[in-house]
């Protein structure tokens, strides 16, 4: 988190030319959560910056089609070299009963959606009819564990991970319905800044979100003594633990642990104990019905002239001005 990790929802940007489009193509017993994750990521960025994309489903035929839960969905239209038209994005979504069977006429397709430079992306097991079509030669992909092997067979020049999501370049792939989530996310990250990406995991998964900053960067790691120190931070938000109590649970001196922060998160420990406490309370001002006095008691302000002022300096306006999200 930095001071104005969350001022995003109230940024101005200027509208986009037209939006990016993304077509999800739904195919017999998709897995419905994977599908969802990847779909809410692309809602929730219109949410905080309307008309970024615009999402649609497309069909193999004109009809229904059946998801792994045993809900139907009709899809919007069904795929076409018509439908592909404009589009940005196409992910194949799959599922675990999803049969690896694919047509002259998908292959053929999804061969067009390449030529046209349309990202194609993969959810479930969605990665093998890309291999199919021999569009992932050269690319490495993230499958469903149960499809690796039968994914291998085809795509011999492929690099089958075993993680939950894979970018690489115009290809995406995910075999998870969290990596899904993840995945629509780094698509995301590479269109946009930073801040709208922060912003859809602050709304999307605000626990994760909590401990962005102390993931560990590409080259530094994060030691275990700051990590036990933020979670207790975490857990305590409604009566804050004083720095020296903090030390001693962490098995090192104030000096040591401010040092630690320093290094590791380019902040006080005081600094980002307001942050996590600040931030949680406008979580609970937009999703939750609590009285604004009753978020600063939970969030362990001492009385809520010290929550005013405390969160008009960190957001720049007043709690009360603080917009309901709740239904």
């Amino acid at each position: 988190m930095q001071g104005k990790n969350l001022r995003y929802l109230d940024a101005q940007h200027s509208a986009p030319e037209r939006p990016t489009r993304a077509g999800f193509l739904l195919l017999e017993h998709f897995s419905l959560p994977a599908f969802t994750q990847a779909l809410d990521t692309i809602v929730t960025a219109n949410l905080l910056r309307p008309n970024l994309f615009a999402p649609c489903t497309l069909g193999l035929g004109e009809g229904e089609v059946v998801s792994d839960l045993g809900l139907v969905i009709r899809p919007d239209a069904q795929i076409s070299l018509a439908t592909l038209q404009g589009l940005d994005l196409l992910v194949v979504c799959g599922g675990y009963r999803t049969e690896l069977e694919a047509s002259e006429a998908l292959v053929s397709l999804l061969k067009a959606a390449a030529e046209q430079h349309i990202t194609l992306a993969g959810l479930w097991n969605g990665a093998w009819f890309l291999g199919a079509a021999g569009l992932l030669e050269g690319y490495q992909c993230a499958i469903h564990p149960e499809h690796r092997p039968a994914l291998a067979e085809i795509a011999k020049v492929t690099h089958v991970t075993s993680a939950a999501f894979v970018v690489d370049r115009d290809r995406l792939s995910a075999s998870s319905p969290a990596g899904a989530f993840h995945m629509a996310l780094a698509w995301i990250k590479s269109l946009h800044d930073k801040a709208l990406v922060e912003g859809i995991e602050d709304i999307l998964a605000f626990e994760e979100s909590r401990y962005r900053r102390i993931k560990p960067e590409l080259h530094a790691s994060v030691s275990a003594p700051l990590r036990e120190v933020v979670k207790l931070m975490d857990a305590n938000l409604e009566e804050p633990l004083e720095l020296e109590q903090l030390a001693v649970y962490a098995g090192r001196s104030r000096r040591q642990l401010e040092r630690l922060f320093k290094e590791q998160l380019g902040t006080t420990p005081q600094r980002y104990y307001m942050e996590l406490r600040i931030t949680e309370a406008r979580r609970l001002l937009q999703h939750t019905e609590l009285s604004q006095v009753e978020v600063s008691v939970a969030c362990g302000f001492v009385s809520p002239s010290h929550f005013s002022k405390c969160y008009s300096a960190y957001f720049g306006y007043t709690p009360s001005r603080e917009t309901r999200r709740i239904k």
